[in-house]
């Protein structure tokens, strides 16, 4: 299979992988699906098995009329996801988004989709696995981090199985995962979701400092009290509910 590096191809061929995976999605002839990369369209002819509303993304051009071509009742889109309108879809249903993510673009992407929560029902992709192990890490632990806090602010995340380097062509050097991504239908809302998602970002982006100091400016040394806080501890010891708490008391004292 050829592939183009700057897009990061690796095709899935190991058949049971497959079936696995479509099983795992369980598409409904109701439903609405779009497909990111599908590349050679080992998944995407199982998705069409199924009846549903299918739409993919392709980004390479060959790809894409070689889908056109051995899937001629496949609406493909030829353009790159993440300058994709989602808009562009017109459809009275929620969409379930499924896809094979390149590492290079995977982190982007699941920010995308977290802006267009309310047209999505669910998300399954395969990604690398520390990438998996990040969106899903609990507090104090090495792989928490924004990836982990902005997750799970929005979704519920479960890994659901490891897919091994041997199930590709061509072979990648790392273990891949399939994570499911749920969105929360409700949650406790940061009142000012920009500055919530900067203080996320801010903590981690100097996550060897202690808060104290990573998150001078939106709070002082008298807010650790109020808001029940070891002023030592780092970015990574911070739950969920402390960014929102801390984001939602700057809130309030600025106004």
């Amino acid at each position: 299979m050829r592939t183009r590096k700057r897009f990061g191809q690796n095709f899935l061929h190991d058949q049971n992988l497959i079936c696995k995976i479509a099983d795992t999605i369980n598409p409904q002839s109701d439903q609405h699906v779009l497909e990111i990369g599908p590349g050679h369209g080992a998944l995407t002819r199982l998705l069409v098995a199924s009846d549903c509303h299918l739409d993919v993304i392709e980004i390479d051009r060959d790809l894409a009329a070689e889908l056109r071509l051995t899937i001629p009742q496949l609406n493909v889109i030829e353009a790159d996801i993440l300058d994709f309108d989602f808009t562009q879809l017109p459809t009275d249903q929620r969409l379930r988004v499924v896809g094979n993510l390149p590492y290079n673009i995977s982190t982007p992407l699941i920010f995308k989709l977290f802006e267009n929560l309310d047209n999505i029902q669910d998300m399954h992709f395969m990604l690398q696995l520390e990438v998996v192990n990040r969106i899903i890490a609990d507090p104090s632990t090495p792989d928490y981090g924004r990836l982990s806090v902005m997750s799970q602010y929005y979704c519920q995340a479960d890994k659901l199985f490891a897919v091994p380097p041997d199930a590709f062509v061509p072979r990648p050097k790392v273990t891949s995962a399939i994570v499911r991504l749920l969105p929360k239908e409700s949650r406790e809302e940061a009142t000012d979701l920009k500055l919530f998602e900067k203080i996320v970002a801010q903590a981690f982006s100097m996550r060897r400092k202690t808060i104290r100091n990573s998150l001078k400016g939106f709070i002082d040394d008298s807010d650790f009290l109020a808001l029940d806080l070891d002023q030592k501890s780092r970015a990574e010891n911070l739950t969920l509910q402390n960014y929102i708490d801390i984001a939602n008391y700057s809130t309030k004292q600025a106004s």
